[in-house]
């Protein structure tokens, strides 16, 4: 237990910086200065603590490594079983209980991709009646009667859209 002692040790995180190989400033908790040194992160999962996170640096000799960080400011109340990412200004992406994904954006979430899935491989578009409206209300110039007409079979949200997926 006491090797465990020496070479673990609580910060708190004063810069981050960005690079092939991530860096970090911090203090630790008997005012050790950790200037310059490796913050190491799981693949596929990164993150940029903001100043005053806290973290644990592994060290062994003079080579200190940050491991983990932790932001108890922002922190997200979560039911046994459940995961999120989070950040400072709100946004999540909450993994909860019953098998339900939640997802929250202060202005907006974009996906890049060829094709969007939604409802279980459903092809239809994400509209709603605003396209109903502007479909029923626009017309054709009609040759024969010299006047323009609205269209003969008006457009029913509920044939065209899922039901399962809804645009505000």
């Amino acid at each position: 237990m006491k090797l465990l002692k020496t070479i673990i040790r609580r910060v708190i995180i004063s810069a981050v910086r960005e690079g092939q190989i991530k860096r970090f400033d911090a203090t630790g908790l008997a005012n050790e200065q950790y200037l310059d040194r490796e913050f190491l992160q799981q693949y596929g999962l990164t993150s940029r603590p903001l100043a005053d996170s806290e973290g644990l640096v592994l060290g062994i000799g003079n080579v200190f490594y940050l491991i983990a960080s932790d932001d108890r400011r922002y922190r997200v109340s979560l039911q046994d079983g459940e995961v999120a990412i989070y950040t400072d200004e709100g946004d999540k992406i909450h993994l909860k209980r019953g098998r339900v994904i939640e997802i929250t954006s202060g202005t907006k979430v974009t996906i890049t991709a060829p094709a969007v899935e939604l409802a279980g491989g459903t092809l239809r578009k994400l509209i709603d009646e605003r396209v109903v409206e502007a479909f029923n209300a626009h017309t054709h110039p009609t040759a024969a009667l010299g006047s323009p007409s609205t269209p003969t079979t008006p457009l029913v949200l509920a044939n065209v859209a899922t039901e399962k997926t809804k645009a505000s």
